[in-house]
């Protein structure tokens, strides 16, 4: 298994317990429009994203970041980082 694919299944499981809509989890899923999550969801999702890969994503990064594909991408940046 790549990086980039293990990082891409730890983020997906991840997003699991806040996927309340139960759709599909994909590289082009949104966190906003896709998955319906306020700012408070994605704080606490970004949370657990920090502490499960040991890195820190700034507010800057997380504006730009609206789906899983840049986040996985990120994520493997920071951790490389």
């Amino acid at each position: 298994m790549t990086d980039r694919a293990d990082t891409d299944a730890r983020v997906k499981a991840l997003i699991e317990p806040f996927n309340k809509k139960g759709i599909a989890i994909a590289d082009d899923t949104r966190f906003a429009q896709d998955l319906e999550w306020d700012s408070l969801t994605v704080l606490d999702f970004v949370a657990n994203v920090e502490d499960e890969f040991d890195i820190l994503i700034t507010m800057n990064q997380q504006a730009e970041i609206e789906n899983v594909g840049q986040l996985v991408d990120a994520v493997d940046k920071l951790k490389a980082a």
